[in-house]
């Protein structure tokens, strides 16, 4: 019997198994790298939640090495792939940005490479002397307080914003403000004329021109009454008393205006040597207010003035019981006997200076 053989068409050759095995692997391997790219741009990428300052000039390097100092992620890997493939590392930005958690490697690097910075609060207050106020202003924005200083001292700069070197602490209300850490000098001085001119209102304005006084007045008015009490409910009374001896013509003989002459504070007890020092500032010496304030007075202060107490007093000494208050007079003579025991409280305490 005769075999017919048959015959087969072979529309595929035979694949090795070798070569079935490599594409596998090779697909394996593609996918995982894609599902690892996939994990380098949209995993989340904080480890330690906070803000880093990236200085001016910086380099995509040095941005790497301040996030691994704070432990700031969880993947360097991915954060330097992505900032590559989206040209972050020819694009730093100085700021201050801050690194939430649940932001993934995109999202942070977007956020650097548009320059989005994290707002920064600034708060200021009890400040006397401008020194003092540059070295807290240096504290939140990129500039030193060298720089800020010196602009502080610009001449052109005060006239720019209505001030002579006697007034320009005016400009400065005491608040909480937000600026960006690449904020320079002058355009913190800008923003501070800008939250002068919102303080100064038509309200406020109308007040101090009922006292016959500017602005710039109330405001050296306030430094005194700062100086001299930080009881609130005597502000508006020292307030009223300084106002009326600036209507009656009469010194204002306010210590801390000899205290700012001589730059120092720390003085106890104003002594006959202290009283003789020839400046505007002496009021012992000149009629009138001083030619600018002695500190940067609160809001407080400066409401104090603009309030203030309808009184009769003429007179003010500190309480011989130290406790920060005073004792207020109509009478030279009542005001005698005040002095004469705060004198005789400081001499059993033996301050004599």
């Amino acid at each position: 019997m005769e075999l017919k053989k048959k015959h087969h068409v072979i529309l595929f050759p035979r694949i090795n198994k070798t070569i079935i095995v490599v594409f596998a692997l090779a697909f394996i391997i593609a996918g995982l790298r894609a599902y690892q790219l996939f994990g380098y741009i949209f995993h989340e990428n904080v480890k330690t939640p906070g803000t880093i300052t990236i200085p001016k000039d910086a380099t995509f390097d040095q941005v790497v090495d301040s996030l691994k100092k704070h432990d700031v992620l969880v993947n360097y890997k991915a954060f330097i792939w992505v900032s590559k493939r989206k040209d972050y590392i020819h694009s730093v930005k100085a700021g201050k940005y801050e690194f939430e958690k649940g932001k993934n490697t995109n999202q942070l690097v977007n956020m650097l490479k548009s320059g989005r910075q994290h707002p920064v609060k600034l708060t200021f207050n009890n400040i006397r002397f401008k020194e003092d106020l540059a070295g807290v202003v240096a504290k939140y924005i990129e500039p030193d307080s060298a720089t800020i200083l010196e602009a502080f001292n610009d001449s052109n700069l005060w006239k720019k914003y209505g001030f002579n070197k006697y007034t320009f602490p005016c400009m400065f209300i005491p608040n909480t403000y937000e600026f960006y850490w690449t904020t320079s000098a002058e355009q913190f001085l800008q923003r501070m004329s800008e939250e002068y001119r919102k303080f100064w209102d038509s309200t406020r304005v109308a007040r101090a021109q009922a006292l016959e006084l500017t602005p710039e007045q109330v405001i050296t008015i306030a430094s005194i009454v700062q100086e001299e009490t930080n009881k609130p409910e005597e502000k508006p009374i020292i307030a009223g008393l300084y106002l009326n001896r600036l209507k009656k013509g009469i010194p204002l003989q306010a210590d801390p205006t000899v205290k700012f002459a001589f730059g120092d504070f720390t003085i106890r007890r104003v002594l006959n040597r202290h009283l003789e020092i020839d400046s505007p500032y002496n009021t012992y010496k000149y009629i009138g207010l001083p030619p600018g304030p002695i500190n940067i007075p609160e809001i407080s202060s400066i409401e104090a003035v603009l309030n203030a107490a309808k009184t009769p007093y003429i007179y003010m000494c500190a309480r011989e019981d130290f406790s920060g208050y005073h004792n207020f007079a109509r009478t030279l003579s009542e005001h005698n006997e005040n002095a004469r025991r705060y004198k005789e409280a400081l001499d059993t305490n033996k301050i004599y200076q």
